[in-house]
């Protein structure tokens, strides 16, 4: 019987990376803390068909593909945050160096995937080719990627500076939280992009992992967040709102915990997210059906705490998954609140097309259920021109400390540094 176990996944990851077209998804086995997975690890390659968006109707481009493979086929892809423009009268101008579609899905070819009881099923009309092939794949550990040189967009004054300026919006009521995020980044760059994400997972192990590669253009993506899932009539969102670092001191990191947890301006921004969630989820869904399954939860990854809270709901008999989809897009986590104000403020004060960061990776099975994550601790690389870049961001309140906050945003570049050799 195979296993997920690294031996596998490593021969699997390296038989994929042949393909122009993968999709991987990793829980990295944190069903203790997260247990709403289905599918544990997966991973889809080639393409029977696929759909672009190109910034005009998407959602219903989006529609309509699903519809097509209802109850026949699963799909793969991803939603980039710019299709928010599609949602609400919004724009983006920034300068965007990776390129990433609006919008992609794929039919896979082949599939592969371990599910929530560790059992493997291969769809492909090559299913033992596949496995045979995966057996025969020898990798060995690669040497760390050469020292890269990433080049922060926007410096610790600048960083402070626009803080208090989103801070007077905030006291002027136009937004009570928004999430301000930076560009960290590097041209010309030649690296191994499956490499990068070993280390990184390895590095920072997540329950929403992903690598895509669509062509020349990659996400190397650790995300500890979930979007959105539907499994048969129910929604689930986990937003995440609170960060502290991990001590290697047992004692000290219990306190560090203890501290987040009894936070009140932590406690603040995540009950504000979890209003905004509550809001998404019920225009999907039945009257009186949503409720939070976990309020101020805290979970521990292998480089930070975070304070996650779960909302769900029973979605609606007269509400399409997409929709559903579309009605919560983009998660609240990444925006602030209200939702629409900030976004706009949002482009007022950042200076890079946000691309895939703060959009989604994830499935949609052939019976209408789904599960996507949050976008975050990912690296994006157009392989084609050499840019690479991430980005990392913070919830801006009226009691935020702006220096504070520049230091959470150093804290979740540390993973990604780290795995680019860069620190």
């Amino acid at each position: 019987m195979i296993k997920a176990d690294a031996h596998f996944k490593q021969q699997a990851l390296l038989w994929a990376n042949a393909f122009d077209t993968v999709c991987i998804l990793d829980n990295n086995e944190a069903l203790n803390a997260f247990g709403l997975h289905d599918v544990n690890f997966a991973i889809a390659v080639g393409v029977q068909d696929e759909i672009y968006g190109n910034g005009s109707h998407d959602w219903q481009k989006f529609k309509d593909f699903n519809d097509k493979y209802f109850e026949s086929m699963p799909m793969f892809g991803y939603l980039s945050y710019d299709l928010k423009n599609q949602l609400e009268a919004l724009g983006s101008n920034h300068p965007d160096g990776i390129g990433f579609a609006p919008m992609y899905f794929f039919v896979p070819q082949h599939v592969l995937l371990f599910d929530s009881h560790d059992q493997l099923m291969v769809l492909s009309e090559d299913a033992n080719g596949i496995l045979s092939a995966i057996k025969k794949v020898r990798f060995e550990p690669t040497p760390a990627p050469a020292k890269l040189a990433i080049t922060q967009k926007v410096d610790r004054e600048t960083y402070i500076n626009t803080v208090k300026q989103i801070q007077e919006h905030i006291v002027a009521g136009d937004v009570y939280e928004l999430n301000y995020c930076v560009e960290f980044f590097a041209e010309n760059v030649q690296l191994n992009p499956l490499e990068v994400y070993r280390r990184l997972t390895e590095i920072s192990p997540t329950p929403f992992a992903a690598f895509f590669k669509l062509n020349q253009q990659y996400v190397m993506c650790a995300s500890p967040e979930r979007f959105l899932k539907k499994s048969s009539d129910k929604l689930y969102s986990q937003p995440i709102k609170g960060t502290a670092r991990r001590s290697m001191d047992v004692e000290e990191d219990e306190k560090i915990k203890e501290t987040l947890l009894g936070s009140e301006k932590e406690r603040a921004e995540n009950l504000m997210i979890v209003d905004l969630v509550r809001n998404d989820l019920a225009k999907s869904s039945e009257t009186g059906s949503v409720a939070v399954d976990e309020l101020f939860r805290i979970y521990s990854f292998k480089q930070v705490h975070q304070m996650i809270s779960t909302v769900s709901s029973t979605i609606s008999l007269a509400v399409h998954p997409i929709d559903a989809i579309a009605n919560a897009f983009p998660m609240g986590s990444m925006t602030g609140a209200p939702k629409v104000r900030a976004m706009q403020l949002i482009e007022e004060f950042e200076n890079t097309k946000r691309g895939l960061y703060s959009g989604a990776i994830g499935y949609l099975a052939p019976n209408g259920d789904f599960d996507f994550n949050v976008v975050i601790r990912s690296i994006q690389y157009n392989q084609k021109t050499g840019y690479l870049n991430f980005m990392v961001g913070s919830a801006i309140t009226y009691d935020a400390k702006p220096e504070e906050e520049y230091e959470e945003c150093l804290l979740k570049a540390k993973a990604m540094l780290h795995a680019l050799n860069a620190i």
